[in-house]
This record gives C-alpha cells, structure tokens and sequence, in this order.
C-alpha cells in the first residue's frame, strides 16, 4: 500500500484595496465588515489611529493601515474590516478603514511566493494571481499595528521586477 502525500489546504482571504495597491488578510482573523461610519478623534493618538465608533456596544478603534505601510494614494474609504478579539491580543476592538473590498477567494500554499518579502515583517508574502500580485498581510495584527511598518508599496513594486 503507498501512502498519497497530502497537500497542504488553501486559506481563505480576503481581498481589499489601499491606495493603487491590492492586499488580502486571512478571513479567519476577521470578525466583521462594516460600512464606514463618523469617528471619533482621540487626542494625542499615533498617528495611524483615525479615532473610535461604537460598534452595537464595543468601542472599536479605527486605524488607517495606509499610515502604517506608508501608502500615500488616496481612496474612497468605504469600508472597515473589524479584526477577532482573540487576534488582538487584549487590545480591544480594532479594525482596519480600507478603500474597498473585493472578493474572498481561496489561496493555495504554492501561490504565495515569500521569498520576495523585504524584510519579512507584517507581510506573509505575495500571492501571484492570473494578472496581478496581491500583498498578504500578516495574520498578526499586533505586529502590523506596532511595528514600524515597512513601505509595502516599494516591497510590491520590487516583487513586479
């Protein structure tokens, strides 16, 4: 009897737009999308904290993930991607405004080429689709929100050479 080697899983992602750039997070830290609503400016907050919403109770901070990842395109702004609790690490409510969003799809092992990563920090590679290349961010938001944030656009660019 052989025994068949299993391949790995895909993930699921979900597909978003900051700027002229495509990125994707793993839609098992997710744990809701809403539309954007008014903010609340909290004085002397980092400068990627846009301000808080009440979100059915829970006050939710708002970041601007273009601030962390130096993005300077701007956007519509439609949208917050709301992480878990449990992937914030006791942070509280945190989501993330994003331009748009585009689809959830599925994400195979042998499709993320990690390689191409600078430095590796806040990104979990670059998945390579039929005519694009999508940024995956890492799945550890604490990391993302407090490190200092590498230029993912120069990142992208390099991977497109």
């Amino acid at each position: 009897m052989s025994v068949t080697k299993t391949e790995a899983e895909p993930t699921k992602v979900l597909e978003f737009g900051l700027g002229n750039g495509t990125y994707c997070l793993d839609i098992g830290i997710i744990d809701e999308i809403v539309d954007a609503g008014k903010l609340t400016r909290i004085p002397n907050s980092p400068d990627h904290v846009e301000g808080v919403m009440d979100l059915r109770g829970r006050t939710t901070t708002i970041v601007d993930p273009k601030t962390l990842f130096s993005i300077d395109e701007k956007g519509p702004r439609e949208r917050i991607v709301v992480f878990d609790d449990d992937e914030t690490d006791g942070s509280g409510a945190v989501g993330w405004m994003v331009d748009e969003l585009f689809q959830v799809r599925d994400v195979a092992p042998e499709d993320v080429d990690q390689a191409t990563t600078v430095n590796g920090e806040g990104v979990n590679g670059i998945v390579k689709s039929e005519n694009r290349f999508l940024i995956w961010v890492t799945t550890d938001i604490d990391e993302v929100v407090d490190f200092e944030a590498p230029n993912l656009v120069r990142e992208k660019e390099q991977a497109d050479e």
